[in-house]
């Protein structure tokens, strides 16, 4: 059975890749522009690492690809007392996602250097890009083929077909090497409960 989904999520880190996207954006982005950038990142860390940045399903949308926890946590769809997410975002208003007061780049400790950089490349390539130029790119088969369309609903975005487009060796085995992490990841999280 497809699963991409983790229990391992952590939604402080997911926040804390929305502040730091905000924060080279000068405060605040649009939601579309913002999940966007989120998956390309992802994907970004998968060609240079083989692992995503953020523990979730990939799915493609009508406006492209999403990482879908994410996107549920960025809508209000998910409680969001306790788990990190307010310290970093402020809510959603006007399709704008904000960094919270007081948050800086250097506080931002649950992302790795190789997490920043990913970011960074990204952001030096899509920042200047409204969101639907974005749109546009994303829906372009020759950047992102593993986006299909989904007819007005959402698909699962396997791991194994973005890692075997991204050319890297072994997508199965790398897949499953991704979900054996995730696996670890959320049993120690369970110990920890």
């Amino acid at each position: 059975m497809y699963s991409d989904a983790s229990d391992s999520y952590i939604p402080r880190k997911a926040a804390q890749v929305i502040s730091l996207l905000a924060l080279r954006a000068g405060g605040g982005l649009d939601v579309l522009k913002a999940v966007k950038l989120v998956y390309l990142a992802d994907r970004e860390s998968m060609a240079r690492h083989g692992f995503p940045i953020l523990d979730e399903l990939h799915v493609s949308m009508k406006h492209g690809p999403v990482n879908s926890t994410t996107y549920s946590h960025i809508n209000g769809e998910v409680d969001l007392d306790g788990c990190g997410w307010t310290e970093f975002v402020l809510a959603r208003e006007n399709h704008m996602v904000a960094v919270a007061e007081g948050v800086a780049e250097d506080g931002l400790d649950e992302l790795s250097e190789a997490d920043v950089d990913c970011l960074d490349a990204v952001w030096r390539r899509f920042g200047a890009m409204d969101k639907w130029k974005l749109v546009d790119w994303t829906h372009d088969r020759e950047n992102l083929p593993e986006w299909e369309d989904p007819n007005g609903s959402s698909k699962p975005i396997p791991l194994e077909r973005t890692l075997g487009y991204l050319g890297v060796a072994h997508p199965d085995d790398q897949a499953e090497t991704i979900r054996e992490y995730r696996r670890i990841d959320s049993l120690f999280a369970s110990l920890r409960r």
